[in-house]
């Protein structure tokens, strides 16, 4: 189904204060990972108001059992807590799409002030969540309401996961992916600065728990440092990496990029006092992986590495534990879905939007790998301002991926 632009222009931008109003709703709440139900309750009620067939997928604690749940936060419980399934139903016949998002926020950065207290800057919204991915559930609950209001009867379904503990490692679309669902293609929704993600890398989540010898700094020759365990473990690791990366060379849309899959030392506790070789040091971590490898070859060979060191102490007083295990995701950039797209974002919308790879990893994979639906990323926002004290999104962004995404989803779901 095709429609007017100058339609969909007017019933979006006629949206547009609701869309605001709902985004800051949702950065009101301190949604961290394990801390989103409060926000579900209310989104659930908020999305109802569109007249949708609103799901509470429950989750459960023993998600925790399945060989891809993430743990690098420890002791969450599930038990209680829901995903939401969105769904605009067709009337049949027509081919399904499916839209993903997140609610869970990492927590504020140092020096972000009021971050759970959205601000209207000039058109631009301020605050954890804005654009990762706040912005993004924003943006869906646009596309829905638009068509809604313009009363588009569509072939296929249009379907929506907002999802708790993407940041966590991917929790809740592992949940979503677990309890089943049937589409022609998904959009996972995050900020990707006018760009089409049809590949995206992978990533292990990694901890070395390095064991020492403890004592006085005046007895060296009778103590292990696990501190300085843990530098060699991470210089061995380091020079991993670099072979790992001239080893990946040459993968279409990743090659651009000078370290598109890098290694980053995130945490390290050791020690209690500066004269005193400590017992226990802990490194925590993230390694990128591209296609040429699967977590579980590259989980093997960071094992192997430390083995092969020739530092004995590191095969028999470091340990090696993965709290978050992606592989990468690959979509040709020739696919219906990456194609139709991008023609409907530089051909009718005027766009200057880019198929190119994401360099970092997100939920995609399991509905691209696991499920077996054709998968790209895209959204409003950049991933620049992710994370950081001055994470923003523009309404104009949130308002142009409104058209598109309303467009598109008429046209794909015929």
């Amino acid at each position: 189904m095709t429609l007017d632009q100058d339609t969909i222009r007017r019933t979006v931008d006629g949206l547009m204060p609701a869309a605001e109003r709902f985004l800051c709703k949702l950065i009101s709440f301190p949604s961290t990972s394990g801390k989103e139900h409060e926000l579900m309750c209310w989104a659930a009620g908020a999305f109802e108001e569109l007249g949708l067939e609103v799901t509470r997928l429950p989750l459960a604690d023993s998600i925790k059992q399945d060989e891809d749940y993430s743990s690098p936060v420890p002791d969450i419980t599930y038990d209680g807590r829901f995903n939401l399934r969105l769904r605009l139903p067709g009337s049949g016949g027509g081919k399904r799409l499916l839209l993903n998002s997140h609610v869970d926020v990492v927590p504020p950065s140092q020096g972000q002030v009021k971050p759970f207290e959205p601000t209207n800057v000039d058109g631009v919204i301020h605050g954890r969540g804005a654009c990762d991915a706040k912005g993004q559930v924003a943006t869906i609950y646009l596309v829905l309401a638009a068509l809604r209001q313009l009363d588009v009867k569509l072939s296929g379904d249009l379907l929506a996961h907002v999802v708790n503990e993407e940041e966590n490692g991917g929790n809740g679309t592992l949940a979503m992916v677990r309890a089943g669902e049937e589409a022609d293609a998904c959009v996972v929704m995050e900020p990707t600065t006018n760009r089409i993600y049809t590949s995206v890398r992978g990533a292990v989540w990694f901890r070395l728990i390095c064991q020492g010898k403890p004592g006085h700094s005046g007895r060296a020759g009778d103590t292990v440092s696990a501190l300085t365990l843990a530098r060699h473990a991470m210089d061995t690791l380091e020079q991993y990496h670099d072979d790992l990366l001239a080893a990946s060379r040459g993968i279409a849309l990743f090659d651009k990029y000078e370290n598109p899959m890098p290694i980053t030392f995130g945490r390290l506790t050791a020690g209690d006092w500066p004269a005193t070789a400590p017992a226990r040091a802990v490194v925590e971590g993230v390694l990128g992986l591209l296609p040429n490898k699967t977590r579980y070859q590259v989980m093997e060979e960071m094992r192997e590495a430390l083995d092969a060191a020739g530092d004995s102490r590191l095969k028999d007083r470091v340990a090696m534990e993965f709290m978050y295990r992606h592989d990468s995701h690959v979509l040709p950039p020739e696919h219906p879905l990456a194609e139709g797209l991008r023609c409907c974002c530089c051909g009718d919308w005027q766009l200057p939007v880019e198929v190119d790879a994401m360099t970092a990893s997100c939920d995609s994979w399991f509905y691209n790998n696991q499920l077996g639906i054709p998968s790209v990323v895209y959204g409003p926002g950049t991933l620049a301002f992710a994370h950081s004290n001055e994470e923003q999104i523009a309404l104009s962004d949130i308002a142009q991926a409104g058209c598109v995404m309303t467009d598109f989803a008429a046209r794909w779901c015929g």
